[in-house]
């Protein structure tokens, strides 16, 4: 008999298959090491291959695609559920081989090299900017001990990170002044990589159109325009608008049951980090139309009289997100429209 399906379970150096034929009968139930992978593949004809959307999940599946395999990634929480007993990798291999012929299954679209290249820097750069906010509020917890304030905000602390650097901050006692002199070397060093890896995803955002079209969102900047344009592979995967705003978790949870409705918050589903870029990029919208009023959207006016400030933040993400959809799928730009006229 063939092989028509196969269920690969992803692993660092130990990988396990799990492959039926068309009736469904177990022909090869195996570890494979690494470099027996592309062999073993290559052995094969063309047939359904499933994995976990996971570390290293869209590199295999470039691989065997350009073998001739279909591959469908899933989410490793659609493929739970198929797991009969036990945590073992024959048994995760085994619900991934079944998973992967549901009809109903959600698959993750593969991302190409550029697109992972761009992610790569979006995730260096919150490495980085965590660790920049960790040796700043070191700095701060240690100056606190001798009695000295640093006003609020990054820039005061970096002023007073580069005066201890060149040796004056004389108010610091002398033993405490090395070890607040390194901190602040290894702050300006991490300084310096965000604002490099900021010049690359702005010449990366300058050679994308989508990226480009993204960004005329009020709201959307240069880091959420870049981080959508390279994570979301292919929109028309997306029925709708508002699909896509429940795959990025702002819409709300339903736990309606014999006919009655009953909507809570947010799900908070999805990729976080395009979630938190958008909410933040709304909040900025909201503190840029209290600073000059006569520029303010209307309708944002109208939905901050009536909701608090973080409730009204999420749906204006929420309703970013729906014209971002509505622009990937169309090939537009996003128009400012008037009101009860749809944006894009």
């Amino acid at each position: 008999m063939e092989i028509t399906t196969v269920g690969l379970d992803l692993a660092k150096n130990v990988f396990q298959v799990h492959a039926i034929s068309c009736t469904g009968e177990v022909l090869v139930r195996r570890a494979l090491r690494r470099a027996q992978v592309m062999p073993f593949f290559r052995k094969l004809p063309p047939c359904l291959i499933g994995m976990e959307a996971c570390g290293t999940s869209h590199h295999w599946a470039r691989e065997l695609t350009a073998l001739g395999h279909a591959v469908r990634l899933m989410p490793p929480a659609y493929v739970k559920p198929y797991v009969k007993r036990g945590k073992t990798d024959a048994a995760d291999a085994e619900a991934i081989c079944e998973a992967v012929t549901r009809r109903t299954m959600r698959f993750v679209p593969i991302k190409s090299v550029e697109q992972q290249s761009a992610l790569s820097l979006h995730r260096t750069r919150d490495l980085l900017v965590r660790q920049r906010t960790q040796l700043v509020n070191m700095v701060r917890g240690l100056l606190a001990e001798f009695g000295i304030d640093i006003p609020k905000g990054l820039t005061h602390a970096l002023a007073f990170v580069r005066r201890a650097i060149a040796g004056e901050a004389h108010e610091v006692p002398k033993l405490a002044a090395k070890v607040i002199g390194a901190l602040a070397e290894q702050a300006i060093a991490v300084q310096d990589s965000i604002h490099r890896l900021e010049r690359d995803l702005l010449a990366w955002y300058r050679s994308n159109d989508l990226a480009r079209r993204i960004a005329t969102v009020p709201g959307v900047g240069l880091l959420g325009a870049t981080a959508l344009a390279a994570t979301v592979t292919d929109p028309s995967h997306f029925r709708s608008g508002r699909q896509f705003a429940a795959w990025l978790g702002l819409t709300p949870l339903n736990n309606s049951s014999g006919g009655k409705e009953r909507l809570g918050r947010i799900s908070k589903m999805g990729d976080q980090y395009l979630r938190r870029l958008l909410v933040t990029g709304m909040t900025s919208l909201v503190r840029r139309n209290k600073h000059h009023p006569s520029a303010a959207d209307p309708r944002l006016n109208a939905l901050l009289a009536r909701k608090p400030v973080r409730l009204a933040t999420v749906a204006m993400a929420n309703r970013a997100a729906r014209a971002i959809w509505a622009i990937m799928v169309r090939g537009e730009v996003y128009r400012t429209p008037a009101l009860g006229i749809a944006a894009v």
